[in-house]
């Protein structure tokens, strides 16, 4: 099992993002066939049958909420579990935590060793992983429709009977620390941890998923299994079952294999909200480099935000809209200063970021930032043109059921609906909420939600170069 960096998520724009991932993914050697199918079969729902989206939820008595999406027209099943903890609820001197207790999940249960959990799910040419996120952790595992009972055994054995042996403990702490390591390597890795430490500073979401260096070493296998007890509970978690599989069949599955899990008290949480910048803040980080990477921002908004349709629209104008977006033409096209340049807003349950990322030469750093900070202002000083508005909501209107044409990206997505209470409306209403955004809208959020007056910029590069002015 190895960190491979992959969790995708909903943001205000086209952009995902990368967290820590783990899985125990079948060879191809000893199952092709299995494997080509499902590969090939997760490739060819049809944007109709995601259109038609009609999940079915009930909640069992021990508070598993249970969501179902029946699609029979392919014979495969992803089972998604959405437990409501992350790295939110790790203690600072122990970051890392939750991310290490997700990553030990299907290193072995009391009836099975990992050995034994990768030979049963390779057999069948399917795949089981965890992976830790800020506010979630979600286990999962994808089957052909024949082998779905399997699929509920094995999931529910990870998420309820983990055995956290020590051996297998340090095995995968020295996985993340030499991934923690590499990562001081890459400049944007470094820029974005920078960054997050200055726009979430004493909040949770200011630490990385997978923890430090300095935090790892310091976890305990006691640490771990106490997490798991306290955080680890049925009525905290969500479980969608997408595919070719009935409502009555999953609800006699989830009977079987999580009827059993025990509810618990629900965890105590801090209400602290992270707070927002009020002035220029910058962090310079010199390394022998031949482009200087910037991240400029500040605090965004959460996913219930209202605002949050406008937003995804102002955004997409502004840089998440690829080469029509604001930035990508001022920045790129008229001035040549980076191949790419992006904008990002990242709702979480409570406010995520907002950046702006590039790389450019060292001796243009400062010509790159004030480009970006003159298109930020531009956005606050005026109404966008009617083009611009009628092109981002085309694009996020007809791309949105690509979203969920796959049962895996449908079950991640049918999680976070109900986890942050958006309604099963959301795969109808979608459209709609974007048509609704005018240039007024845009506007108005532009001037609410932008502020390039007082942000946060980390700069990785050759600073004797670049030379950087606070502007």
């Amino acid at each position: 099992m190895m960190p491979t960096g992959i969790r995708a998520r909903e943001t205000c724009g086209k952009g995902e993002k990368s967290e820590t991932r783990f899985a125990q993914v079948a060879p191809v050697s000893q199952v092709t066939r299995s494997l080509v199918a499902i590969a090939c079969l997760t490739l060819l729902v049809s944007p109709l049958e995601a259109a038609e989206i009609k999940p079915q939820r009930f909640v069992m008595p021990n508070g598993l909420t249970v969501l179902v999406v029946e699609q029979h027209a392919l014979p495969i099943v992803q089972i998604q579990a959405l437990v409501k903890t992350g790295s939110v609820q790790d203690p600072p001197e122990k970051a890392g935590l939750s991310n290490l207790v997700a990553g030990l999940l299907d290193e072995g249960t009391t009836t099975r060793n990992a050995t034994q959990l990768a030979e049963q799910i390779e057999f069948v040419g399917g795949a089981l992983e965890a992976k830790a996120a800020h506010d979630f952790t979600t286990a999962s595992t994808r089957v052909l429709a024949k082998n779905t009972a399997l699929g509920f055994e094995l999931l529910a054995d990870i998420l309820l009977h983990p055995s956290f042996l020590e051996p297998e403990l340090e095995r995968v702490k020295k996985l993340i620390l030499g991934e923690i390591i590499a990562q001081k390597d890459d400049p944007g890795v470094v820029a974005g941890k920078a960054f997050s430490q200055l726009v979430f500073d004493g909040h949770p979401y200011s630490w990385p998923v997978n923890g430090t260096d300095e935090t790892l070493p310091a976890i305990s296998r006691a640490d771990v299994q106490a997490f798991h007890a306290r955080e680890y509970l049925p009525n905290r978690t969500i479980l969608a079952v997408v595919g070719d599989v009935s409502v009555e069949e999953a609800r006699a599955l989830a009977d079987i294999h999580f009827g059993a899990w025990q509810k618990g008290p629900d965890p105590a949480r801090s209400a602290a909200s992270p707070a927002a910048i009020d002035k220029p803040v910058v962090q310079l980080i010199d390394k022998e480099l031949t482009q200087t990477t910037l991240v400029l921002g500040h605090l965004g908004i959460s996913r219930t935000n209202p605002d949050f349709y406008a937003v995804t629209v102002m955004n997409y104008i502004l840089g998440a809209g690829g080469f029509s977006s604001r930035l990508m033409d001022s920045i790129r096209d008229r001035q040549g200063l980076a191949y790419g340049v992006m904008s990002q807003f990242e709702p979480r349950a409570e406010a995520g970021p907002f950046l702006v990322s590039l790389q450019t030469r060292n001796a243009t750093a400062n010509q790159a930032l004030a480009g970006v900070l003159k298109e930020l202002h531009a956005m606050k000083a005026a109404p966008v043109s009617a083009k611009e508005l009628s092109e981002a909501k085309s694009y996020l209107m007809g791309s949105f059921p690509m979203r969920f044409d796959t049962t895996h990206k449908l079950a991640e997505v049918l999680c976070q609906v109900e986890f942050y209470g958006l309604g099963f409306e959301y795969f109808t209403q979608y459209p709609k909420w974007i048509e609704k955004v005018t240039g007024g809208d845009v506007l108005r959020v532009a001037k609410q939600y932008l502020h390039p007056d007082r942000y946060a910029l980390v700069a990785v590069g050759k600073m004797g170069e670049a030379k950087l002015k606070q502007q």
